[in-house]
């Protein structure tokens, strides 16, 4: 190898020119003593910290560049002279503390941070199970690189999924960041990919005309698709739920001769990061709707009955049967959450009270109108809500009339 004391840099921009040659070599960092880059042939920059302990030499690697900055690898070079002074080998203690299988971790994150953090970590064990441990869970926790992560969330980019994917990459950085915190990996790979490069969000201005409500409702309804989605799908558009509210709702929040139905707990706050809970006030067709998923249901817990007994539908299902239903029109492309900007843009049209409609949505007011103004407009969305279903079911009653003539039939039997 060449004199790494005769190669020096200090800045970012000196790494950067530091290209392969035709031999392995060194250079020195000349601010952080004992800091070295090894460059290999092909190019591939490592960080070394060499140190002498007992009187031996030992060479601690550090990680890669530019996966690891000149920062934070300055930062570690520090920490591992700290425990040099201390007659501590980071070399020996980094392979003691950090030998743990990243499947192993993922359970102490999700029992210390996630079940404390959240009151339903559903969505987040399904991710670790099928999208995070089945790529990376069998690797050691600090060998994880950011080629392994990337392989990760391209995964779901390449399914088509972006959105998802920006997720999958927002948990592994929380659990990276949780991981450096405990002393168990020196830096977190996931930094290496910006969120900016996985996806880009898009204001969605997206929802369904007059004409576009009866067609795609008079597709649904006719369709063969399994009936307690067409209802939901349906339930959706006439309550202005979210989906994963639908998913979870239970008989025992639904009380039918108040015509009250209780979301126990919401998406949570953007802000506060708290979720709320709210009342839906039942219009009389919704009513019938929920008596005829109370038949199917039986003595089941949930509205949207699972697979297995006492479990809820899956968090693609309404996903599907929307996407089937579509694909029988030539309506443009739209999803289940579009349906609450339908029904909103529809109310605010017909000139009902915005503040009203916001609460029927669960959204949260701001600014000083935020704090002073506590009001819930129970009356004016009772009467809302029914009109709103009057008119949905103005539309969609007629080209439908077998389908709904065939639940009559069904409760006079």
């Amino acid at each position: 190898m060449a004199q790494a004391e005769k190669i020096l840099f200090s800045t970012d921009r000196e790494i950067k020119n530091l290209k392969a040659g035709e031999k392995r070599y060194t250079a020195k960092d000349a601010v952080a003593n004992g800091l070295f880059l090894d460059i290999t042939t092909t190019g591939v920059k490592s960080w070394w910290y060499r140190y002498s302990l007992n009187g031996k030499q030992e060479r601690l690697v550090i990680g890669r560049y530019p996966d690891l900055s000149l920062k934070d690898a300055r930062q570690i070079r520090d920490e591992s002279a700290s425990l040099v002074a201390k007659g501590i080998s980071p070399k020996r203690n980094k392979n003691k503390v950090t030998s743990v299988i990243f499947s192993d971790y993922g359970e102490r994150y999700l029992n210390e941070v996630i079940k404390k953090d959240r009151k339903n970590p559903y969505n987040m064990i399904l991710c670790l199970n099928n999208d995070i441990y089945p790529i990376i869970g069998h690797i050691a926790l600090d060998q994880i690189s950011v080629d392994d992560v990337r392989l990760v969330i391209w995964r779901k980019k390449d399914q088509g999924y972006d959105a998802a994917a920006n997720q999958v990459r927002g948990l592994l950085k929380r659990m990276f960041d949780y991981a450096m915190t405990l002393g168990l990996v020196p830096y977190n790979p996931v930094l290496a990919i910006p969120t900016r490069h996985v996806f880009k969000a898009i204001p969605r201005n997206r929802y369904l005309s007059t004409s576009e409500i009866r067609t795609y409702y008079t597709t649904l309804l006719n369709s063969r698709i399994y009936k307690p989605r067409k209802l939901g799908l349906l339930l959706s558009l006439l309550t202005l739920l979210r989906k994963s509210e639908l998913l979870a709702a239970k008989w025992e929040h639904i009380d039918f001769e108040q015509k009250i139905w209780l979301i126990p707990e919401t998406k949570a706050d953007s802000k506060t990061g708290h979720s709320r809970e709210m009342l839906v006030y039942m219009s009389t067709q919704v009513v019938e709707i929920l008596k005829e998923l109370k038949t199917i249901a039986g003595d089941e817990p949930y509205v949207f009955v699972g697979r297995k007994r006492g479990t809820h539908i899956s968090h693609n299902a309404f996903n599907t049967a929307q996407k089937s239903a579509l694909l029988l029109t030539d309506i443009p492309d739209f999803t289940v959450h579009d349906l609450r900007r339908t029904a909103s843009t529809h109310l605010n049209e017909q000139g009902f009270n915005r503040d009203a409609i916001e609460k029927c949505l669960n959204h949260s007011a701001t600014g000083v109108r935020g704090v002073y103004n506590k009001a819930e407009y129970a009356n004016e969305r009772i009467k809302m809500m029914q009109k709103w279903s009057d008119f949905i079911f103005s539309l969609i009653y007629e080209p439908n009339l077998i389908f709904f003539n065939e639940l009559k039939q069904r409760k006079s039997s």
